[in-house]
């Protein structure tokens, strides 16, 4: 009974948020087709706003189950939707066992995650590191990571653009045995940069 009830505001919930960005924010997708119809993906988008994980969330036309931090529980309506969309939430440790166990099971189930890389809004901006969570479970499982560029957007009624590029494939990475933890650190610097230039590459959007 409870996971029908969740479905149902699920739906409801995401269909007010489309009409939202639409009206409000004149959101255009743009390469949805880049999107596989089936089997487990990894969405990473770039974080500028609040506004982005929903809009991520209505465009995919996917069941994504984002990755969170656990910071969204001090707001009750925050919660309430972490519930909802069934978030993962992540400790201050990015590789805390829990997150990464129910991430990896999503992914063999042949289900979606999403998250930022940047691990915080404006990252970039605020000179933070990029996190390697993305790179991590991309070489771990070889599943493919969709970037998507969010642009525009930075008050209502300016178009906001909701750009999905082709996905990028790291199954060649799956099962590879690493000399020692430096070689698998710089690999998943390597993946990660490649993932994060992919994504602002995609915020470069022109009418």
């Amino acid at each position: 009974m409870k996971e029908i009830v969740r479905s149902t505001l699920r739906e409801i919930v995401k269909g007010a948020l489309y009409l939202y960005c639409k009206i409000v924010y004149r959101m255009k997708i743009i390469g949805r087709e880049n999107i596989p119809k089936e089997g487990p993906i990894i969405v990473c988008g770039n974080h500028k706003s609040f506004l982005d994980p929903p809009l991520i969330m209505v465009t995919a036309k996917r069941k994504l189950i984002f990755l969170a931090k656990k910071e969204l529980t001090r707001s009750k309506f925050l919660a309430f939707l972490g519930w909802v969309f069934e978030v993962i939430l992540v400790s201050k440790d990015e590789k805390d066992i829990t997150t990464v166990k129910n991430s990896l099971k999503i992914l063999k189930n042949g289900g979606c995650i999403a998250l930022f890389p940047e691990g915080t809004r404006k990252g970039l901006e605020k000179g933070e590191k990029v996190k390697d969570g993305a790179a991590f479970f991309a070489v771990k499982t070889g599943v493919k990571v969709v970037p998507v560029g969010i642009s525009g957007g930075e008050k209502p009624f300016k178009k906001v653009y909701v750009n999905y590029g082709k996905p990028l494939d790291y199954s060649s990475y799956k099962g590879k045995k690493y000399a020692d933890s430096e070689e698998e650190k710089k690999e998943l610097e390597k993946v990660t940069e490649e993932i994060m230039n992919a994504i602002i590459m995609l915020t470069n959007v022109k009418d």
